[in-house]
């Protein structure tokens, strides 16, 4: 049994250490917000927090997570700049398929804490390893400078 914590709350899961933590996120513990993309860690659709940081969750072995706490999706909304990041993409539009969203969410909170003023080059460097296929890099930008703003 492996003890880990996402979203707060305390979890053991039967797996092996090897796992990527995505398929612990989804296919264990149910939480589906969380989506597979590429698998080598280039798309950035399964990012999550892990202790605060943006980590590709399809490379990251369960046993390297250790005692960290873990945020996804789901409850990123329930931190300062995840919810005016979300109400930021919602007032915004930026979604069409919304496949990449909660990667791209993740990183685009991770970046605010980090940052809460970036500039142009700080987003897009932030934000370079989230894939969007519909293209709505214009949208995603604007919204992360009104979250910030």
């Amino acid at each position: 049994m492996v003890a880990l914590t996402v979203n707060g709350k305390k979890h053991e899961v039967d797996v092996p250490p090897d796992m990527p933590l995505l398929w612990v996120l989804r296919d264990v513990l149910g939480m589906t917000g969380t989506k597979f993309g590429c698998g080598m860690a280039l798309c950035g659709a399964c990012t999550v927090h892990l202790n605060g940081n943006a980590i590709r969750s399809c490379i990251t072995p369960l046993s390297a997570v250790g005692a960290q706490p873990i945020t996804t999706i789901e409850a990123i909304g329930n931190t300062r700049n995840g919810a005016k990041v979300q109400k930021a993409w919602l007032d915004l539009e930026v979604v069409q398929c919304g496949y990449c969203q909660s990667g791209q969410i993740m990183s685009a909170t991770a970046l605010l804490d980090s940052n809460p003023h970036p500039n142009d080059g700080d987003i897009d460097a932030a934000m370079a390893g989230n894939i969007c296929r519909c293209g709505t890099y214009v949208r995603i930008r604007e919204a992360i400078k009104r979250a910030a703003g």
